[in-house]
């Protein structure tokens, strides 16, 4: 499992927090300029109704959401309008949007939305094999939101794609210490803990997060790694089945797939 591709994929738009406090008040501010300025070809008023758009069909969102965009819809607009362009695969200019975005936001947006949008545009730039801007965006969403556990995820992916992985472990330690149930972090801590060769660190961050989720696939997949690092082929293979056989239609379960399909490390296996 490649730590900085472990993570959920945002899948170009969700798993975010969406800024829905303040763009639903843009969106109220916006909506009776937007009326009395709406020429024949907007489609859409509002962000919820443009986001769903971008679900089913990005292109047409992306015209929509700049049309609002210029009768008035605001930072409601702007960012659906780079959600959609991240839809159709332009990744670059979706996190310049973002960036331009989250500093455009108005001087009393609460720190925490702030670094959403930030960490939004960080993840495209890691999706854009840009990792250095990515650190940088991440850094700042961070420092305007030090407590929030996720933030810390994100950046810990961009540490560890720019080989920083003493950096993303204590990134990820300050997840772990934040989140009251953090499987997730717990999961990736374990694989930069198994890449710098601390196999029994790596074991305890497992055990505990699959204490807290017996079938997290993630978890697994990265057991069977640890197991194959340990000589243990037996026990690996065991790990990746299990989640072919529960998870059949996930990305852990092709991971899975993949390792199966690897020649077992030579060395033998160790009795457990």
């Amino acid at each position: 499992m490649s730590f900085a591709t472990s993570r959920v994929a945002i899948g170009l738009i969700a798993g975010f927090l969406l800024v829905s406090a303040v763009l639903a008040a843009d969106a109220a501010d916006a909506g009776p300029a937007a009326g009395k300025a709406k020429p024949a070809n907007i489609s859409v008023r509002d962000y919820d109704t443009c986001m769903q758009r971008v679900r089913e069909k990005a292109d047409a969102a992306l015209e929509a959401a700049l049309a609002w965009e210029q009768a008035g819809g605001g930072v409601s607009a702007r960012h659906c309008a780079a959600m959609a362009l991240a839809a159709i695969g332009n990744i670059t200019d979706a996190a310049d949007q973002l960036e331009s975005l989250a500093w455009d936001l108005p001087p009393d947006t609460p720190n925490g939305t702030r670094a959403e949008v930030l960490a939004q545009a960080g993840q495209f730039w890691l999706d854009a094999n840009q990792p250095a801007k990515a650190d940088a965006l991440l850094t700042a969403a961070v420092d305007l939101a030090p407590e929030d556990p996720e933030l810390r995820i994100d950046r810990a992916m961009v540490f560890a794609t720019l080989g920083r992985l003493q950096d993303a472990i204590i990134d990820l330690s300050a997840s772990i210490l934040l989140n009251p149930e953090p499987v997730e972090a717990l999961v990736l801590r374990a694989n930069a803990y198994r890449r710098t060769g601390r196999l029994a660190e790596a074991e305890d961050d497992l055990v505990r997060a699959l204490a807290l989720a017996p079938d997290d696939a993630k978890a697994l997949l990265e057991r069977g790694l640890l197991r194959r690092a340990e000589g243990d082929e037996k026990d690996a293979r065991e790990a990746w089945r299990s989640i072919v056989k529960n998870h059949p239609d996930t990305p852990a379960a092709a991971a899975a797939r993949k390792h199966l399909a690897a020649a077992p490390a030579k060395g033998g296996r160790k009795a457990r």
